[in-house]
């Protein structure tokens, strides 16, 4: 502690308003990326549910024609072979996990375990089917990666389910 100043007092710099306002952006700062990351997953969920070419082992437009064509090109050849395997199975893997990583990210219900299924799920197609782009920033799974690691860090902390669950423990733990 420098020149006798409590850490609990009110910096003067900011009018208390002012304070006020930036306690309340800070909290919510990442509220905007969890509504478009949650928003998005589920659109892209089903939308692959509801693509009748895209759940086929072959075809235009079909998982297994765009696993094909990306393993050559992809940085783990192997980890596309595996699901080649069986295309149609891993496509509804990939569909029902991008649907539950939206939910559970766009009501903050276990918003860190989404966000991490969130960030696999960009960096499994990072490393496969975008791994090829060039320059690397038009592949956008690298950007979404990115931008699954704040909420994984920081999870859901208000305007959720998880923030309910918490302030409802702490009223419990007051009342003994």
């Amino acid at each position: 502690m420098t020149h006798g100043m409590r850490p609990d007092t009110h910096d003067s710099t900011y009018p208390e308003g002012d304070r006020n306002w930036r306690d309340s952006a800070t909290r919510y700062a990442l509220l905007p990326l969890r509504v478009f990351l949650g928003v998005t997953f589920i659109y892209a969920g089903l939308d692959k549910l509801t693509d009748s070419a895209f759940m086929k082992d072959a075809g235009a437009g079909s998982i297994g024609d765009m696993m094909r064509a990306a393993r050559d090109s992809s940085a783990i050849p192997a980890l596309v072979d595996l699901a080649l395997n069986n295309p149609v199975g891993f496509g509804y893997a990939i569909a029902f996990g991008e649907l539950a990583v939206g939910i559970g990210t766009l009501l903050g219900l276990l918003a860190r375990l989404a966000a991490l299924g969130g960030a696999l799920i960009s960096l499994s197609l990072w490393l496969t089917v975008s791994w090829a782009s060039d320059p690397y920033y038009y592949g956008n799974d690298l950007a979404y990666l990115m931008a699954w690691l704040p909420l994984v860090l920081a999870g859901a902390s208000v305007l959720s389910v998880d923030a309910a669950l918490r302030a409802r423990r702490r009223r419990r733990a007051g009342a003994y």
